[in-house]
């Protein structure tokens, strides 16, 4: 027993001591490459007696990752919209997502599925339909907040989106999953023209009550898949 509370009281002795340390060298300037983020995802596996450290650690390199990518030209908010998925802590992942993310938004698919994306989400909010991020990779997973099977009142415009909603979700969520997230943005951008179409073919807050439901679950599930691969609230635009 007594060796057990000596070895609590030096876990909480090197526990402060590293605290301490993160707070002194927190303005430090700090570079990492592929390897070293491989490492330190190893070192984020500590036992549960350094937890709140390694989550100190974490929240360290985190920081300062954001820092150097953005002195080297990504764009902080395409940062703040991967890393603000969590449910993902491995870093060299979380960078290469970040990177597809970049590229993808340079394209004028991008950019269009980005407006999509706002429109649908403020139609969601004005409706009291909360749009929540997925956890990374979680694309299609999480049941929307209203749901769109089969409807008898869909028009063709309702129905094309549907479907390329049911090819999109899955393959972002696959892609992203086997850490192709180039093929992630592909599966999205797919969305692209259909949602484009739904807007200027529908009216979402249809005077049917039925009709209005299945449309608002439609634009559910589309803000539902853009978030399994980033939460594009985050992003500016």
């Amino acid at each position: 027993m007594d060796g057990l509370a000596g070895k609590a009281a030096g876990d909480d002795w090197i526990a402060k001591f590293a605290n301490t340390a993160l707070d002194d060298f927190g303005p430090l300037k700090v570079e990492f490459d592929d390897t070293a983020l491989t490492d330190l995802n190893r070192i984020f596996k500590f036992s549960s007696a350094f937890e709140s450290v390694a989550e100190r650690v974490r929240y360290f390199v985190v920081d300062r990752l954001k820092v150097q990518q953005r002195e080297a030209g990504v764009r902080h908010d395409l940062i703040d919209a991967v890393f603000a998925l969590g449910g993902e802590d491995d870093l060299v992942r979380l960078l290469a997502r970040v990177k597809a993310l970049q590229a993808f938004m340079a394209t004028e698919d991008g950019a269009n599925l980005l407006a999509g994306y706002k429109r649908a989400a403020n139609i969601l909010k004005q409706a009291d339909i909360a749009v929540t991020p997925a956890e990374a990779g979680a694309a299609g997973v999480s049941a929307p907040t209203t749901t769109a099977p089969a409807f008898a009142g869909a028009t063709d415009v309702d129905r094309v989106l549907l479907a390329a909603l049911d090819t999109a979700e899955p393959a972002a969520a696959a892609a992203v999953t086997e850490e192709r997230f180039t093929d992630a943005m592909a599966a999205l951008a797919s969305l692209r023209a259909p949602i484009d179409a739904f807007f200027d073919g529908v009216m979402v807050n249809d005077p049917d009550e039925a009709v209005r439901a299945y449309r608002l679950g439609l634009l559910s599930r589309f803000t539902g898949a853009v978030h399994g691969v980033a939460d594009f609230s985050k992003i500016e635009g």
